[in-house]
């Protein structure tokens, strides 16, 4: 009877997979299992449910002395994936599996009571992490095979249960490879709001295709019933389709955070979170003892709305302020720093003012100055400094309101949006990054031509608003976006001056 054997599984960390060697020694001794390396609560009670479900499945063991060591041991193991690994690797330490049958698979799965696999997070950062250490096949629960057979050049077995596993491992059955079973397929929904049902608005419009087309941030601020929210929930219509690498970059993210059903298979549609203003920063940002995605990162490649920004708490607003400069959110813990990727558009909206009629034609603001002041002061200057565009959205007319001439559609304006976007790739994919907004001052300078008259403006708007060193840049990439929708090779005049025009003091 053998007495050592080791199988390999996976867990996450962050938004990668790790495989984890799992080694089991059966000795004489006092009976028992004793787990280590860094176990968590959670992979600390996979010794009760390997024990019963190798009981159940028809199997019977010696009580002996089981030791199980999870490595690399510096690493905490927070997945109940690592359920089935352990049961083979045991198996195989008692002799019921023949060892070469460990070699070159994967494993992942937690196990009921009775023997049956379920499916677990993360299988899709798991899966290629398997494909990039040369792994043949990668045996899954039902419920996750869709999800790893995202992953090409891997061989995907479903698990049903542990009794079958062991009739495959041992040569009494045969089985195929998985096949998907997906049944929904996810694209851009026709039905989508489009920016053809909103009447009026054309400043509005104009700067949300700009924000589109260079993924810039926007704020919004008028007065209730203008159209802010309406407006915000049309930007996805308008955005370009997510790449290859993109749609998986978000997979990933949502499958770490569990947010996958059986059914799904690659998300190509960008995401749009609109979370609510009691979310906490945690929630905003991700964290926890063992560090999770929160909404900035679930927004990945997407929209992040935050509906009446004055109402979410000082800290959560603060919060963003990292992950907005460097699309990127570094959450460190006692036992692991992650980072997590966080490349989003933040679309924002507000009232001017507590009653939220300040500056309104038709009806009276009943705030005092100090109190619009104090609302206004809930946003802090440096978050303010990285929000590209800022207007103010005012109320459609009666006119507007019953015309009937149909507005452009969205499918016109994502037209031009890909466009400028397909010129921004061809300037800056060398960079490693995609649109505008994501441009580094150093790049900036290397990638746009000014004209000299828009040089001049540029330095007398830096001058009459007192300009920090990042609004400059923020406007020279908003420009920058414009010249591209314009088809020129040059920021002009006209390009700067519609730049500075987006990005309006919403004080009092």
């Amino acid at each position: 009877m053998l007495v050592f054997a080791k199988c390999c599984g996976a867990t996450t960390i962050g938004v990668d997979g790790q495989i984890i060697d799992v080694e089991v020694d059966v000795a004489n001794g006092l009976p028992g299992m004793e787990m280590i390396g860094l176990p968590d609560a959670m992979v600390r009670e996979a010794k009760e449910r390997v024990r019963t479900a190798v009981k159940n499945s028809g199997i019977k063991i010696m009580p002996q002395k089981v030791t199980i060591n999870l490595a690399p041991a510096g690493i905490r193991k927070d997945s109940s994936g690592l359920d089935l690994p352990i049961a083979i690797a045991m198996l195989a330490a008692y002799g019921i599996l023949p060892r070469e049958s460990m070699e070159g698979n994967l494993f992942s799965g937690e196990l009921s009571l009775e023997g049956q696999v379920r499916g677990v997070t993360g299988i899709l950062p798991m899966a290629i992490k398997a494909k990039e250490m040369g792994f043949k096949a990668f045996f899954v629960a039902e419920a996750n095979v869709n999800e790893a057979l995202l992953v090409d050049g891997l061989t995907i077995y479903k698990v049903n249960s542990l009794y079958e596993l062991i009739d495959y491992l041992t040569g009494k059955a045969a089985w195929e490879p998985a096949v998907s079973t997906n049944t929904e397929q996810e694209a851009r929904d026709e039905t989508m709001d489009d920016f053809a049902d909103v009447q009026g608005q054309f400043v509005a419009k104009r700067a949300f295709e700009i924000a589109a087309a260079g993924g810039h941030n926007i704020l919004l601020v008028g007065s209730p019933g203008a159209g802010k929210t309406m407006l915000a929930r049309r930007l996805n219509s308008i955005l370009p389709e997510m790449t290859i690498k993109e749609a998986l970059e978000v997979t990933k993210i949502y499958s770490v955070a569990g947010m996958l059903n059986k059914n799904s298979g690659l998300i190509t549609k960008r995401p749009f979170r609109s979370p609510h203003h009691t979310t906490s920063s945690v929630a905003m940002i991700g964290g926890g003892s063992i560090p999770h995605p929160g909404e900035v990162s679930l927004s990945h490649n997407g929209v992040l709305f935050l509906d009446e920004l004055p109402e979410f708490s000082k800290q959560t607003l603060e919060s963003l302020r990292q992950p907005l400069e460097d699309g990127t959110v570094s959450i460190a813990r006692v036992n692991a720093s992650l980072t997590f990727p966080s490349r989003i558009i933040l679309c924002c909206s507000m009232n001017p003012c507590p009653c939220g009629y300040y500056n309104d034609p038709e009806k009276q603001c009943e705030c005092s100055y100090q109190e619009i002041k104090r609302y206004n002061r809930k946003i802090s200057g440096p978050l303010l400094d990285r929000i590209d565009i800022q207007i103010r959205v005012p109320r459609v007319t009666y006119t507007e309101l019953t015309s009937t001439q149909r507005s452009e559609a969205s499918a016109v304006i994502r037209k031009r949006v890909s466009a400028a976007r397909d010129r921004q790739l061809a300037r800056l994919e060398k960079y490693g990054i995609v649109c505008n907004a994501q441009m580094s001052s150093s790049i900036l300078k290397k990638t746009c031509r000014i004209t000299k008259e828009a040089q001049q403006l540029l330095r007398a708007a830096f001058i009459e608003k007192s300009m920090s060193a990042r609004s400059y840049d923020r406007i020279k990439k908003v420009a920058q976006t414009i010249a591209d929708l314009d088809n020129s090779d040059k920021i002009t005049e006209v390009h700067l001056a519609e730049a500075i025009q987006l990005r309006n003091d919403i004080g009092v």
